[in-house]
């Protein structure tokens, strides 16, 4: 049955280490089977929030709900389940034998073999963990998060240390238990995955959201496009004179032009110039990630995309 109760409901949530603020006034709600993209630079408070989240770590003011439980309550009901980037895994172990003993931590856990066969590492099931690299180590974190069969999955840079095979079938395999109806929330330094993958991008710096929204959203605060063209001799203090223009960088008899107002930036080229071989390219995740990450903060963004 449709349920109106959001899957993550962070209210107000702040956070401090010392005179360090982690976290400041975060708030932040994800409704069942979407698949969100929690992206910042180093120390923007991504993980604090993260711990926040999974109960690890308790917030000095405002509340976390999971399903409407507290996060502890949802761990322990097997309805939230996390990958995380290190520790959990003993060395001397096999594969198979790490699963089967996490397994025994839930009463209704998922047979072995199938989160193994799901996690893509039954054919190493007998392999000591010490002896996996560190993609398959990852996988086999999946697997264990895959035996309480969780309706929150919460994924800490997931794909590190896998090749670019393994990163491609890991996310297949999140899409698909996503379109069953399962929520993912999941941090990355790898923003392509985020511009694939992701329903929703939610940009953290300084421990404060300043973009909320689908990926073409948040792309779409990078305002601006590039207008790339060959043009020996190029005049770059009359390029920068025109209208909406940010920036202009030679490159040889390449001339490139940042601007807001591309069009204006191609006619002057194609009319007033020898200017050829143009081409006009809108930003990229990046290029917003950059915008929004760098500089001054912009603490209204979020609300103009949700």
């Amino acid at each position: 049955m449709p349920t109106t109760t959001p899957t993550v409901e962070l209210t107000d949530l702040t956070k401090s280490y010392g005179a360090v603020t982690a976290v400041a006034g975060l708030s932040l709600r994800i409704r069942p089977g979407e698949v969100v993209a929690f992206l910042g630079p180093n120390g923007a408070g991504k993980t604090t929030t993260i711990d926040m989240l999974l109960g690890l770590a308790r917030p000095d003011t405002g509340t976390v709900r999971v399903f409407g439980d507290s996060p502890v309550d949802a761990v322990a009901l097997g309805r939230i389940a996390a990958v995380m980037q290190t520790g959990g895994l003993l060395k001397d172990m096999t594969v198979a034998e790490t699963v089967r003993m996490t397994a025994n931590f839930y009463p209704h856990a998922r047979p072995v073999a199938e989160v193994l066969d799901r996690a893509g590492i039954a054919d190493i099931a007998d392999r000591r963990v010490g002896k996996c690299s560190g993609g398959q180590q990852q996988r086999l974190r999946f697997a264990m998060a895959l035996l309480p069969d969780p309706d929150l999955m919460v994924l800490d840079e997931p794909t590190t240390g896998m090749d670019v095979a393994g990163r491609r079938d890991f996310w297949t395999a999140i899409r698909r238990d996503a379109r069953a109806g399962r929520t993912v929330l999941f941090a990355t330094h790898y923003l392509e995955e985020a511009d694939a993958y992701a329903d929703r991008i939610v940009l953290i710096r300084q421990g404060r959201i300043v973009a909320d929204g689908t990926t073409a959203e948040v792309k779409n605060l990078a305002a601006g496009r590039l207008v790339r063209a060959t043009l020996p001799g190029a005049d770059q203090v009359r390029l920068a004179a025109l209208p909406g223009v940010e920036s202009v960088e030679v490159r040889g008899d390449t001339v490139l032009v940042q601007a807001s107002d591309s069009d204006a930036v191609a006619r002057h080229l194609l009319t007033a110039t020898a200017a050829r071989d143009l081409e006009i390219t809108s930003r990229n995740l990046e290029d917003a990630f950059l915008t929004l990450t760098t500089g001054t903060p912009t603490d209204d963004l979020q609300g103009s995309l949700r």
